[in-house]
Parts: structure tokens; C-alpha cells; sequence
């Protein structure tokens, strides 16, 4: 029986690697497509109903757990990529999930795919075990810690509207609240806060999806936000704004 897999990286030269690898060791692998996104994922996913994804953990417009979190229903097995992400790994090896770190030891890609195929058709119940140890259930009440030079505070993500960049540091602008500017940069909090539903409009704006007001298309594309803050969206991040209303 061949394994219809599918490579989810935004990195191309990793999809490469792994294709080689795969086309290379492995006679009952069928690679059946690619993508190098979340969005691009989702439609590969619908189009080529895998059974084996290699799934990338941290992408351009999102993560992996995002990718997974927009489907009605997973019915493949998952391998995820990683190149350092401790908590997910701590988390797989609780949950019969496999993953590989990045780069691939071909060694430990020949483990995974055996487990792969032990477990095919038991994909959906290993995933939510890795869902209950990635998100804790009061993950909604989760405050967020932020460190100024002289100060921490402790606040609700919902009333977070936005942060922007400022060289090597990240101003935050509430809902009820003066602004508060951390020392630390903007990508320290991507990963985490588009995992609670802030979106990466631009390389020095995330903003929180809950606070959109609407989206002005004409002159490019901007976000007008529930404080009447306007945010520009980069032009190679429009369409993933626009997938996530669809």
C-alpha cells in the first residue's frame, strides 16, 4: 500500500530535503503534493487527501497548530518539523505524536515513519492527546506577562488591540489601558500571540483579530482596528488576511 504524504514548510530547500530523502529510501511513500504555508496547506490537504503529513511548526502565516485547528477533521497521520521548540517536543512525547528535529537525522525519520505506519487510521485520537498537552483548558484566561525596565504586568490578551515594533522593543496599545512598551522585539511574541489569535499584519504590527473593525482595500490594504488605529498589511500577507474570513 503507498502512503499518500504530503510536505507542509514554508522553507523550500526543507521540502526538498525531505522529498529527496523520501523518494530516495522509501519505495511505499507517494509524495503527493506540497505547500509552504497554512493557507496553501489547507487547500493541498482538501485537494489531496493525504494519509502522512509532514507538518512545519513555525510558518510565515501561522504555525502548524493553527493549520490543524481550521480543519473540520483529521483523518491523516502527522509528522511534525521542528528546528527548537521544547514545549512541542515535551508535548509529542507525551501524546504518541511523532516529530523530527530540524536538520533531519535519517535514522530518526525511519522510526517516525514506522510509527506512522503502526498507527495509520488511529491519526485523529493520538492528535487530540497532543492538542490536551499543547493547550491547557483554561488557555482563555491565560494572561499575558509583560517586563518593562521597571515594572511587570499581568493582562488579559482580549484587551490587548495591537503591537507595533519600535527598533528592539514592543509597544502594546489596549482597550483599557495607557500603552505599555516592553524591551523586548516584536518577534519575541509572534509565535505566542498568533496562537491566541493575533495575526502578523505586517513585520511591525500584530493585531488582535477580535479588534478589527474592518478592512480598507482601496490603496493597497489596511486594518482599521476598535481604537480607529489603522495598520498597514503587507502585500505578501493580504491574501492570508483575506483566508481567514472566508
Amino acid at each position: 500500500m503507498n502512503i499518500k504524504t504530503l510536505i507542509i514548510d514554508d522553507e523550500k530547500n526543507a521540502r526538498e530535503a525531505i522529498k529527496s530523502i523520501l523518494k530516495y529510501e522509501y519505495n511505499d511513500i507517494q509524495i503527493v503534493g506540497e505547500a509552504n504555508g497554512v493557507y496553501s496547506g489547507l487547500e493541498a490537504i482538501k485537494r489531496h487527501k493525504p494519509d502522512l503529513v509532514f507538518l512545519d511548526i513555525n510558518m510565515e502565516d501561522g504555525n502548524g497548530f493553527d493549520l490543524l485547528n481550521r480543519l473540520e477533521h483529521i483523518d491523516f497521520s502527522i509528522i511534525f518539523l521542528t528546528a527548537y521548540d521544547e514545549y512541542a517536543v515535551k508535548a509529542f512525547r507525551y501524546s504518541a505524536v511523532d516529530y523530527l528535529l530540524k536538520p533531519i537525522d535519517t535514522d530518526d525519520l525511519d522510526d517516525a515513519i514506522d510509527k506512522v505506519k503502526q498507527q495509520l487510521g488511529h491519526a485523529t485520537t493520538n492528535l487530540s492527546k497532543l492538542l490536551e498537552n499543547l493547550i491547557p483548558p483554561n488557555e482563555k484566561e491565560k494572561k499575558l506577562v509583560l517586563k518593562t525596565s521597571d515594572s511587570i504586568y499581568l493582562v488579559d490578551k482580549n484587551d490587548v488591540i495591537r503591537c507595533e515594533a519600535s527598533s528592539n522593543y514592543t509597544q502594546f496599545y489596549f482597550s483599557n489601558r495607557q500603552p505599555i512598551l516592553v524591551s523586548k522585539p516584536l518577534k519575541e511574541y509572534d509565535s505566542q500571540l498568533c496562537e491566541l489569535g493575533f495575526f502578523r499584519s505586517h513585520q511591525s504590527h500584530l493585531i488582535n483579530i477580535k479588534h478589527i473593525s474592518h478592512i480598507e482595500k482601496r490603496d493597497g490594504c489596511s486594518i482599521i482596528l476598535s481604537d480607529n488605529s489603522q495598520v498597514p498589511v503587507s502585500t505578501r500577507k493580504k491574501n492570508a488576511l483575506m483566508n481567514l474570513f472566508d
